[in-house]
């Protein structure tokens, strides 16, 4: 009976460790997403941030449940931390894009962990989070944002109008500045974790 006590300490132990690296990456994340830009082909409301870093890294070193519980955990502190001008809209959309990264990409680098299957998760989640992306801005994000601002979607079209004469409407909008700020996101956060991740691992295992 006492030997049985003993086996649950450390499974309990375990447990503790793994929360308190989802905590301190999503602390982290939560950090990163402070300094976001907008870039030159895009309406100014979309703006990059590499806070997908952090969740990549401990999707890699958890596990995938962990990158999607870092990106919920994320998207809290920064609402508690920051508020919202978006009506939570901002949020939601950051949550499920990078749920489409991350847990792709994470899901796939579990079943082998090497460096090549790595590149072929985040092509994956590059790929999936353009995809999804411009479903959901074309068909759910841009319509709730404009119904809870009192806009109209003409507005945000007429934003992008400004920067590229080739966005006349919303699919326009969509395959001319959403598609190219998604995967050109997924890049740059990609290139930065597969450099990044075997430096920063080893203190995840600790």
């Amino acid at each position: 009976m006492e030997n049985t006590k003993q086996t649950k300490y450390p499974a309990k132990s375990t447990n503790i460790h793994t929360l308190a690296k989802i905590a301190v990456l999503s602390a982290v994340a939560v950090v990163v997403m402070m300094f976001k830009f907008p870039l030159p082909f895009a309406p100014s409301f979309y703006k990059l941030d590499f806070s997908e870093i952090p969740a990549l890294i401990g999707g890699f070193a958890i596990g995938p449940m962990a990158a999607v519980a870092i990106e919920g955990l994320k998207n809290l502190l920064n609402l508690l931390i920051d508020g919202t001008t978006t009506a939570g809209i901002g949020e939601l959309s950051n949550f499920l894009h990078g749920c489409a990264m991350v847990l792709p990409a994470a899901l796939l680098y579990r079943r082998s962990k090497s460096k090549k299957t790595a590149v072929i998760g985040l092509t994956v989640g590059t790929v999936t989070r353009t995809a999804v992306s411009a479903v959901l801005n074309a068909f759910v994000l841009l319509p709730a944002y404009a119904y809870f601002m009192k806009m109209d979607i003409s507005a945000f079209v007429g934003m992008g109008t400004k920067i590229n004469a080739a966005i006349t409407d919303l699919p326009t909008l969509v395959m001319f500045a959403v598609v190219p700020f998604n995967l050109l996101k997924g890049v740059l956060v990609s290139v930065i974790t597969l450099l990044s991740y075997k430096y920063i691992s080893p203190l995840l295992k600790k």
